[in-house]
């Protein structure tokens, strides 16, 4: 099984890019700290992890997100390679995202939090919480 759960910010603004067929891909870093005690002068270590997304969730993420910005992502690993103009061999790793969850609070950004929705991979869900003055109000 090929699944990882990370929580960060993103180190700047997401880049978003179409193929030649019109599918929208947004990349960004997410800087993802250690589980760990940090190091001697007692500062924690830091990972930076390029995350992709692609279709509604790319063009959401692109709209949404900005340089700071802490998210969730759930995806998968995947590694690559490729020849270098000098001849060498590259490796890659990148995650691409399945989900991505907005971290941040109404407090935290300008927006209406009811404008965030939440992305899962190929839709956006556009629900809005449902107002409930008493009991008797309930759907149930």
């Amino acid at each position: 099984m090929n699944k990882c759960i990370l929580i960060g910010n993103l180190t700047r603004d997401p880049e978003l890019k179409y193929t030649p067929n019109g599918i929208a891909v947004c990349r960004f870093t997410l800087a993802v700290n250690r589980r760990s005690y940090g190091n001697r002068e007692g500062n924690q270590q830091t990972d930076f992890l390029p995350v992709t997304c692609w279709r509604n969730t790319a063009e959401t993420c692109a709209r949404i997100l900005k340089k700071g910005s802490r998210v969730a992502v759930s995806g998968s690993i995947q590694t690559g390679s490729y020849d270098a103009q000098d001849g060498s061999k590259r490796y890659t790793t990148e995650i691409v995202a399945d989900e991505v969850n907005f971290l941040f609070t109404k407090a935290d950004d300008s927006r209406d939090a009811q404008d965030l929705p939440e992305v899962k991979a190929g839709r956006t869900d556009d629900a809005r919480p449902i107002q409930i003055e008493e009991d008797d109000d309930l759907p149930f």
